[in-house]
């Protein structure tokens, strides 16, 4: 019997207590103009608790934290990137947005799969001691090389039982088929039974792109893992690969390019590229 969807959080139930789950799932996009250019596939995430790491790597023989594995999650492929508390780096980070110190922080991206690992999009979301959702932090990369961080607090109006609804004006340059004059519009089903992720980007003239993450929740295990990899082979080397067989198609397709605007280059190691989940380039 197929289990009935969570699309409400009451359905969802609340985040998971385990160290750290796997969420398997669909991304998909959809560009609407100038061009259409729709697409999926199937990978699978990793939601790892900040403040549970050591009890992580202790689920499977074939995961480990911050070393090489058949799967693993290294901090140093997030924040400053230089292998520092990928905790204090969020609550540094929400402190200047008033936010009060979670409780807890878990944190939805790909693993890296033998020892490679590449995110467009990282998503942190902080709780408080009573789980209630604090503030979700979205952390983009790019192909360039570079990172970028929004870090939005959950205001009164932005929960209920559909989710969580926010918006951002884009800040950090990601594809060069869509300008920098856009806004994000984020949906989130906050992780529990299912996660859901939806960005709905748009000018002014209306909504440009789509995409979506949904995955549901098993245990990290080695029986899980192990299932994963042979489902989704290759999964983070499938990512970047996407990412530039998209580009080509949409580039077939003469959808204008948008070059990176001066101010926008990367410094100190610090670029852009989208918000996207895979990608749409």
């Amino acid at each position: 019997m197929t289990a009935k969807p969570s699309n409400t959080v009451c359905d969802n139930g609340p985040a998971p207590g385990r160290a750290a789950s796997l969420y398997p799932g669909k991304v998909m996009h959809h560009r609407m103009k100038p061009k259409v250019h729709r697409f999926s596939y199937s990978v699978f995430t990793l939601l790892i608790d900040l403040d549970q790491l050591d009890a992580a790597r202790r689920l499977s023989r074939w995961f480990s934290v911050n070393r090489f594995n058949l799967l693993s999650f290294h901090e140093r492929d997030h924040g400053p990137r230089d292998g520092s508390s990928l905790r204090r780096h969020v609550e540094n980070v929400l402190q200047q947005k008033l936010v009060a110190k979670p409780s807890r922080i878990l944190l939805l991206a790909y693993p890296r799969l033998l020892g490679y690992g590449f995110n467009p999009l990282s998503v942190f979301y902080a709780y408080d001691e009573n789980d209630h959702l604090l503030a979700i932090v979205y952390e983009v990369r790019n192909t360039f090389g570079g990172l970028h961080t929004y870090a939005l607090p959950v205001e009164p109006g932005q929960f209920s039982e559909a989710g969580v609804r926010q918006n951002q004006r884009k800040e950090f340059y990601v594809s060069p088929f869509i300008g920098m004059e856009q806004e994000y519009h984020f949906r989130m089903l906050p992780p529990g039974e299912t996660v859901r992720v939806r960005i709905l980007e748009k000018d002014r003239q209306g909504p440009l792109l789509s995409a979506t993450f949904s995955g549901k929740a098993v245990p990290l295990s080695s029986s899980s893992i192990l299932k994963e990899c042979i489902r989704v082979p290759f999964l983070t080397a499938k990512v970047i690969l996407a990412i530039h067989w998209q580009a080509f198609k949409i580039w077939l397709k003469r959808v204008p390019f948008h070059p990176r605007p001066a101010k926008n280059k990367p410094q100190a190691g610090l670029g852009e590229r989208e918000m996207t989940l895979a990608s749409d380039k």
